[in-house]
């Protein structure tokens, strides 16, 4: 049994067994506006924890959903309008082939590109957002649907806000479930983030930085701000003076939650600031291994000695390109291991006997197997995070987006090994793959990791659980939130209070200057009149 392990089976048992005073089960209402994808993974899970403790849920859900289930048996869904430009799971295949083509050609400037194309995806993104937030708030019967659900709380991802504005029509206390916002890492909107030290999401940074790597930082900060001033906040200007107060923000509506709840542990982050309203629930997804599927524990079986690796490329990418898929084959079947690769194609010509493929594998199961040697990953935060609870070493091939980050973190910790699939070989593969199978190192950082992570009096979800009933209880927790967040930008960085100072010394200065020139003058004029 992990480090405390007994002392938290049993407090997790009390907590489910006998409610908190005050407990507010079996009569909250509370309004869900998820993010699609792998956000939903995650989300589904609180859910399906508030629901066994009787909370009502009702889950807003665009009608061309990916995974998002219109029917469900732990909430009510209503549908959340959607344009017909909405973005389908294709468009980021062809992302991907636009992202490794310019970073063939252009390594070394392929942060750089990754934030000139958020910032246009953005930009397209969320015209589409404030277009149907448009639509709802003019559809008059549907906000009445709305009002009358007479709803206790608001739970959502911020990575889009549209939940944001609805809980801020309703007046309801809003918690959010979130890692990142949609202009970048989730805690450069909520606490003080020194740049010397917190790199940028996006700028491949460690929180270890050379001067040269500071003015980088600062570059990416400066792109994030604007980012959020002119790309995201601008669309919903309209809607803001329409249906809000004179000088509303979406900024300001996103400080203004009374919890956040961050997918995030300190064992895979960088240490950094933070503030009294956070809590940290990262890897709450993650679970004790289950017996896997008969077919699967015979193939796992087989493997012997050796073990086996895993590989996913995630919900949104449905393969790499031909060429490199080829080559990736072809280095599983020189491994003595044997090979499960969840892959939805039609199988690579250079498939060795060693490797299984499959559409789909239950992740988390075969990553707690025993005989499971390593993880090779997209660099997605849930799967990272399972590998980090049941202490795999990853082989990262980041694609798009924050994986690149994410694997660095981890290879920081001396857990990871990370290639450029842009530019990948055959025997790049091969020989990182062994490094990571052969070298103990990686295992014993990751199994360190896996002990940290595990080494709580709660799990992340019981946290999660209790602090959401702990704001519906308390209708909020503006006790929690900072007054930081109303503060003009000069008072926030103390501008005012540095510039009177400076004012008071330098007329101390010049008086004091002023003074010495009159005391100087008067003595030379009484010596030349003696004289």
């Amino acid at each position: 049994m992990e480090p405390n392990g007994g002392f938290s089976l049993i407090l997790t048992s009390l907590l489910w067994l006998f409610p908190f005073p005050g407990s507010c089960q079996n009569n909250s209402n509370i309004l869900v506006v998820p993010v699609d994808g792998s956000h939903w993974v995650n989300m589904e899970i609180i859910l399906k924890g508030l629901h066994s403790r009787g909370h009502n849920l009702t889950v807003m859900r665009s009608i061309k959903s990916w995974y998002i289930p219109e029917k469900s048996p732990i909430y009510t869904s209503i549908p959340m309008k959607s344009l017909e430009d909405d973005i389908d799971l294709n468009f980021y295949d062809k992302l991907l082939k636009q992202h490794l083509d310019f970073r063939r050609k252009w390594p070394s400037l392929t942060s750089l590109y990754q934030q000139w194309d958020l910032t246009d995806m953005l930009a397209t993104g969320n015209k589409i957002l404030a277009k149907a937030a448009m639509s709802m708030f003019e559809d008059k019967a549907y906000m009445a649907q709305l009002k009358d659900g007479k709803y206790d709380m608001m739970l959502t991802d911020p990575a889009f806000p549209i939940g944001v504005l609805f809980a801020h029509y309703l007046n309801i206390p809003m918690v959010f479930n979130v890692r990142w916002i949609n202009n970048g890492d989730s805690h450069f909107a909520f606490a003080p983030s020194p740049l010397s030290y917190v790199p940028l999401s996006g700028s491949n940074l460690c929180d270890r930085m050379t001067f040269s790597e500071r003015l980088i930082n600062m570059l990416f900060y400066f792109i994030s701000v604007f980012q959020q001033h002119f790309v995201i906040d601008p669309p919903y200007r309209e809607l803001l003076d329409l249906h809000f107060p004179p000088g509303s923000t979406m900024m300001a509506m996103q400080h203004a939650a009374d919890l956040w709840l961050v997918r995030a542990d300190f064992v895979f982050e960088f240490p950094r600031p933070t503030m009294p309203n956070v809590v940290y629930v990262g890897g709450f997804q993650c679970k004790p291994a289950k017996q896997l599927p008969t077919d699967l524990e015979d193939f796992v079986q087989s493997s012997g000695e050796h073990g086996v690796v895993i590989m996913s490329l995630g919900t949104i990418i449905s393969a790499l390109p031909k060429e490199t898929t080829e080559m990736i084959a072809a280095a599983f079947a020189e491994l003595p291991q044997k090979v499960i690769w969840k892959y939805p194609g039609e199988a690579p010509s250079t498939l060795g006997n060693n490797t299984l493929l499959v559409k789909w594998f239950p992740q988390n199961d075969l990553l707690g197997h025993p005989k499971t040697r390593a993880f090779v990953s997209h660099g997605g935060t849930n799967g990272l995070y399972e590998a980090i609870y049941h202490g795999v070493p990853v082989l990262g091939l980041p694609l798009l987006f924050d994986q690149f980050d994410n694997v660095l973190r981890l290879k920081a910790h001396g857990a990871a090994c990370l290639l450029e699939v842009a530019t990948l070989t055959k025997n790049q593969f091969l020989e990182a793959l062994k490094e990571l199978l052969e070298n103990p190192t990686y295992r014993n950082n990751i199994k360190r990791l896996s002990r940290l992570h595990r080494d709580k009096p709660l799990s992340g979800l019981d946290s999660a659980i209790f602090w959401i009933e702990f704001v519906l209880r308390h209708k909020g927790a503006p006790h929690l939130r900072t007054e930081a967040y109303a503060m003009p930008w000069y008072a926030y960085y103390s501008i005012d209070v540095a510039a009177l100072l400076f004012v008071i010394i330098a007329a101390i200065l010049w008086i004091s200057v002023c003074v010495l020139k009159l005391l100087y003058c008067k003595i030379f004029n009484r010596k030349d009149k003696q004289e």
